[in-house]
């Protein structure tokens, strides 16, 4: 059921426009029964001692910056480290997440964010026997095994699928990759149509022979994906242009119950997919998310289906026109916490309809059928010099509070982390390239932090005196 223009501005008059951030347990939350914002000062990105863990010291190895008592360890390194068939560890590290294995084992699935013709490529994803989808692609994704001891092992999860950037971990304990490459069969040396998201079972080697894409939650562009555990329903970000990307709802068929494989299963139309609507306090429709300029905005949600999810003669978000639907600017990684999704939209500048700012964290709340936007990062005036954030990408829910974001902006490229109220502070810093973070996310104990340098593929472990982070 959808919430109304006149249902939320209604509700929106009874609250008197209230606006809390309750971080139970230490999380991210926006208080029962909330709907508009209040007066929260807008947060600009920038220097941060407090909160956080001090300020970042350069690395004598020259890769990665930390604040005083953190530290890490290489855990793959494209061209360096090789699976277990001897083959190299392929490049460009993407969306990650993990998983716990038996006796103090973490696995760690790693997408490989590659694109364009195979034999261009210096480290694709190996072909796997049984693991390949179009043998023309070169992208993919890799598990990653760590003991305590400091042992490593790695192997391919699926191969031959293009551009596999974020994703998302289901709650059953699979992966689910998604290609960010919506070529057809024939394009760019093609054999296979791409722009599906494919699932990656960890712990079962055998369930991911004969890759099937799943092709009911559409084809496009996909960047990342989560799914609501109780109602099943699934969610997607789409990183596109001219005309900007959407974020979507999955709804499945009535009856369907989701575990290990029955992704895979589900016809090719099964279920709705979905567009959103977004609209103010005043129910007045929202075209771009982007506008938003205020920390603690909320928007109500309605939801438009799909024409045609397979994009057979239109790419999915240009079948919608006018005030059909709201678009975001560069919607990229998702998380799902405290019974909602954490949705980034990344840099706007001068290409927004609104005003200008480097990135946004929205919390889609499907139950209130709302978007609040929790994260607000200022224009970023001199990227070339430390201490100020933008372009958020990759993004985790921490389990001592707030959230931890990658950052893929302009000059030097950081791990940021985000409290309750917005403040943002220093985690790591690239000091090896330019090259953006990616796959940011705890271990399953919380001790460790993973995360990526994507160009040429450095899968890295930080660890530290993690705390739980203050609310303000």
């Amino acid at each position: 059921m959808s919430l109304t223009r006149r249902e939320f501005t209604g509700r929106s008059a009874l609250t008197g426009a209230g606006f809390v951030l309750t971080g139970a347990a230490g999380a991210l939350a926006t208080a029962p029964g909330a709907l508009a914002a209040e007066d929260v000062p807008e947060v600009a990105s920038g220097p941060a001692l407090e909160p956080g863990y001090g300020p970042l010291r350069p690395d004598p190895r020259g890769m990665l910056a930390l604040p005083a008592g953190f530290s890490y360890e290489v855990i793959t390194h494209s061209g360096v480290t090789k699976l277990e068939t001897g083959e190299y560890t392929p490049s460009n590290h993407d969306g990650t997440a993990t998983f716990e294995g038996p006796r103090g084992v973490t696995l760690l699935v790693n997408n490989h964010e590659l694109d364009g013709p195979r034999d261009e490529v210096e480290y694709p994803v190996p072909l796997t026997e049984g693991l390949v989808y179009d043998p023309a692609a070169p992208g993919g994704c890799t598990v990653v095994e760590t003991h305590r001891d400091g042992r490593t092992a790695e192997w391919v999860g699926i191969a031959g699928t293009a551009n596999n950037c974020a994703g998302g971990r289901t709650p059953w304990g699979t992966w689910l990759t998604c290609e960010e490459n919506s070529d057809r069969a024939g394009q760019n040396g093609m054999t296979k149509d791409h722009g599906y998201v494919f699932e990656v079972d960890p712990y079962d080697r055998r369930a991911n022979r004969n890759p099937k894409p799943i092709k009911a939650f559409g084809r496009y562009d996909h960047e990342a994906v989560v799914i609501d555990p109780r109602t099943g329903y699934a969610y997607l970000t789409e990183d596109a242009s001219e005309p900007n990307g959407l974020f979507y709802r999955w709804v499945p068929p009535h009856g369907f119950k989701h575990g290990r494989g029955q992704l895979r299963r589900l016809a090719d139309d099964a279920g709705v997919l979905q567009a959103p609507r977004c609209f103010d306090a005043g129910g007045r429709f929202v075209d771009d998310l982007s506008r938003a300029a205020k920390l603690g905005t909320v928007y109500g949600v309605d939801w438009v289906d799909v024409p045609d999810r397979d994009a057979r003669t239109v790419d999915v978000r240009e079948q919608f026109d006018g005030e059909d639907v709201t678009r975001a600017r560069k919607l990229e990684g998702m998380w799902w916490a405290d019974g909602g999704a954490y949705i980034v939209s990344s840099y706007a500048r001068d290409e927004s309809p609104g005003r200008p700012h480097d990135g946004q964290v929205w919390f889609y709340h499907p139950r209130r059928r709302t978007l609040t936007l929790k994260v607000l990062l200022g224009v970023n005036a001199e990227p070339g010099e430390d201490g100020a954030f933008d372009g958020p990408d990759n993004i985790t829910v921490s389990p001592y509070g707030g959230l931890v974001i990658a950052e893929d902006g302009e000059g030097i490229q950081h791990l940021f982390g985000a409290t309750e109220r917005g403040r943002t502070y220093p985690i790591a810093r690239n000091d090896l390239n330019d090259s953006e973070f990616t796959g940011v996310v705890f271990s399953p104990d919380g001790r460790t932090l993973f995360a990526n340098i994507q160009e040429p593929g450095i899968m890295l472990a930080i660890t530290g005196p993690w705390r739980r982070s203050p609310r303000h």
